[in-house]
């Protein structure tokens, strides 16, 4: 096996283009007028661009893209280029201005008016309005969880299916993905390990879980729905978390309970282990099983965030 070289010259032009979305015009542009990168040649004369000239110009891309001139950027490396393009992502989900709660219902209720219409691109146009609006925060507190708690209510009640919570969450995962992945994260700051229990396979709860933790400052590693104990005390070991944090909305109260029990025996004592969500008020009390926390709401999992 070759050792990686991410100066190594491989790449033709045609590859950075795809990779970066800066067509090869402009590419030659920028090398010729502005020396952004030194691609290699070939015995042919053709461009050849390692791995960190492919990087270097992706971030340039998306530098350029928020409103920055080239020339701005010239004297940055990729580290500092990285940083520039973290803050305008996260200066994106920062509120423009208060909202009263009139205006966050108001989005809840075209949201899901878009939901119970199987409109997915009417409902993907108006909760990326209203991330921008309203800030990451207030995103997840005032627009998606009350969206999906309205969902579930109308799923009990006859009212809305499967088939739209499951349309509903495909569309607000990579908003929710988005929004996290554009915070801030310090290098050393703590990881907590995210996903929902065997036999739990909605995952709304746990996005939100993600979104909170990143708004913390935490490290995410999100593992998605409907886990086994077993895989994930082996994705905290490997991740070094210093908290796990489960979902649960529907699973099987017995389930649950049983997941969380081997959970606990499988993470070493000083992992926290904390539950939340809809599914919690089923099992036979708060606190029934030793070394599990669990937390009414996103508010309550952010204090306990925060106090580690």
């Amino acid at each position: 096996m070759t050792n990686f070289e991410p100066n190594r010259p491989l790449h033709p032009i045609s590859v950075v283009a795809e990779r970066t979305g800066l067509s090869p015009d402009l590419l030659r542009v920028w090398e010729r007028r502005y020396g952004v990168v030194e691609p290699a040649r070939d015995d042919g004369g053709r461009r050849l661009y390692s791995d960190n000239d492919i990087e270097r110009l992706r971030l340039l891309s998306q530098a350029t893209s928020a409103g920055r001139s080239i020339g701005q950027l010239l004297e940055l490396d990729i580290a500092e280029l990285s940083e520039l393009v973290r803050a305008d992502d996260a200066a994106r989900w920062k509120p423009a201005r208060p909202l009263s709660e009139e205006a966050e219902e108001g989005f809840v209720e075209r949201a899901y008016e878009c939901t119970r219409k199987l409109n997915p691109m009417g409902l993907e146009a108006e909760l990326a309005r209203a991330a921008a609006v309203v800030g990451a925060a207030r995103f997840m507190d005032s627009v998606v969880a009350p969206l999906f708690r309205k969902i579930g209510d109308a799923w009990h009640a006859g009212e809305l299916s499967i088939a739209h919570e499951h349309m509903a969450t495909g569309v607000a995962h990579p908003i929710l993905a988005r929004v996290r992945g554009s915070l801030p994260v310090s290098p050393d700051a703590p990881v907590v390990v995210i996903a929902t229990p065997a036999g739990e396979r909605h995952e709304v709860g746990a996005l939100l879980a993600a979104g909170a933790a990143a708004l913390e400052g935490w490290h995410v590693t999100y593992l998605g729905a409907d886990l086994p104990a077993a895989e994930i005390a082996m994705a905290a070991r490997k991740a070094g978390a210093r908290m796990v944090a489960l979902s649960t909305v529907y699973a099987d109260r017995s389930v649950v309970a049983a997941e969380l029990r081997a959970l606990r025996d499988a993470l070493p004592p000083d992992v926290d282990l904390v539950v939340g969500g809809a599914g919690v008020t089923r099992l036979n009390g708060r606190g029934e099983i030793e070394g599990v926390t669990t937390l009414a709401d996103l508010g309550e999992f952010r204090s306990r965030l925060a106090e580690m």
